[in-house]
């Protein structure tokens, strides 16, 4: 594949992965992996993409150069969501059956520790700087926070009911937190791990991704089939914006211009062009697409969507188990 942007779709119900060009908003292939495939996230050159399998128990590792599955990762229970340092050397995956974390050495592939957290940890981010990952816990209601040094969870935060998704500013500065069951979004302030701000949304906020500018942050509401946007000067929400049928995974281009939208339901994504807001193209994908990852711009790479966070609901994943 060439330098221009891909988007890289899993869907759940089919066991494979869509990748579109953004280009022109065309599938151009799709990728065969494991079971109930959930989560992705892609290296920072751009050179693989890990997907994380919760019927297997493991993660398909696609050499995005030819889009082969070149090795698979055993994993803790249930991996479900996926983040890799700015670094590009480990990537960190939750296992919401095991409420651990497992940590991938990128160079070899190998699981080289195992971090209990709380209770179904699902969504996960990583501090720009690479300091830290915040880790949702969708049982316990708190997001454990690891020191990656030496892989300590090194304090826990009380955030809202039900919380699924995380992302963190491009400046470091604070993390959003979607809470699923109260529809609104916990800001945690990063300094001292404080929330200082509660910010109302859809029904259902699931997935959040924030512009590369750090301007804004999208939510998606699962149970309200649309997309929250708050300003993050102010954590205002200025606009709802309609998708498709419960809304789940988000990612946002490099260039800020555009955000991806998976629809469970439908089997499709909604693409909103961000200057002002628009569905301006519906892509068809396979059946059941969860999450959604965009190939990082070349180098040098300034894109801070690495730590994109890719999150479950608990609901959803019952659905697709059962589908299964």
């Amino acid at each position: 594949m060439s330098n221009q942007p891909f988007a890289y779709v899993t869907n759940g119900n089919d066991d494979n992965v869509s990748i579109i060009r953004l280009s022109d908003n065309i599938v151009v292939l799709t990728v065969p992996v494991g079971d109930v495939p959930e989560g992705v996230a892609i290296t920072p050159n751009a050179q693989f993409a890990y997907v994380t399998n919760l019927g297997n128990d493991n993660v398909s590792v696609i050499r995005l150069s030819d889009n082969m599955v070149v090795q698979t990762v055993a994993t803790g229970n249930g991996p479900s969501l996926i983040a890799i340092t700015p670094n590009g050397q480990f990537a960190y995956v939750t296992n919401q059956f095991s409420d651990s974390v497992s940590v991938i050495r990128l160079s070899d592939n190998t699981v080289i520790q195992t971090v209990p957290v709380g209770n179904i940890p699902f969504g996960i981010a990583i501090t720009p700087d690479g300091q830290f990952a915040y880790v949702i816990n969708f049982g316990d209601d708190n997001v454990s926070v690891i020191r990656l040094l030496d892989n300590i969870v090194v304090q826990t935060v009380p955030v809202g009911d039900g919380p699924i998704g995380v992302a963190i500013t491009p400046n470091g500065q604070f993390a959003y937190v979607a809470n699923f069951s109260n529809n609104n979004v916990s800001v945690i302030r990063l300094s001292d791990n404080m929330v200082v701000q509660t910010v109302a949304t859809g029904n259902g906020p699931s997935l959040i991704a924030i512009t590369p500018n750090g301007q804004f942050a999208y939510v998606t509401n699962q149970v309200s089939n649309s997309v929250s946007v708050i300003r993050l000067l102010d954590n205002i929400l200025i606009q709802t914006v309609l998708v498709g049928n419960i809304p789940f995974g988000i990612a946002i281009t490099p260039d800020g211009q555009f955000a991806y939208v998976t629809n469970f339901v439908d089997d499709d994504v909604s693409v909103i062009r961000l200057t002002d807001n628009m569905v301006v193209q519906t892509v068809s994908v396979g059946n059941g697409p969860l999450d959604i990852a965009i190939t990082p711009m070349p180098a040098p790479i300034t894109n801070p969507s690495f730590v994109k966070v890719t999150v479950s609901n608990i609901e959803l994943t019952a659905i697709v188990r059962d589908i299964n």
